[in-house]
């Protein structure tokens, strides 16, 4: 049974705007997600159904938003803390 990762709209584009050298962060962080999607931390409320994985990038600390069944993993956000929740809520309704 293949495991597909989806993306996003938002996070495609939050992704563009990294360089080659923090998408590689990147690329090992959405690894973790595909080995193990329980790496993150499963939300509460009304976000619940979200898990947030966070990882440095050069000393940036970034916050990875993402679903995960058994068939499937789909990243929702990438992004710094900043109003990192505040923007995911407003995605998500």
């Amino acid at each position: 049974m293949a495991i597909q990762v989806l993306q996003t709209p938002l996070f495609a584009r939050q992704k563009k705007k990294l360089n080659k050298k923090q998408i590689k962060f990147l690329d090992k962080a959405v690894t973790l997600i595909f080995e193990n999607p329980t790496v993150g931390e499963q939300k509460k409320g009304n976000l619940n159904s979200i898990w947030v994985y966070k990882f440095k990038i050069t000393d940036q600390l970034y916050l990875l938003a993402y679903e995960w069944d058994k068939k499937s993993r789909v990243l929702i956000a990438l992004g710094v803390h900043e109003n990192f929740y505040r923007d995911l809520k407003k995605y998500l309704k």
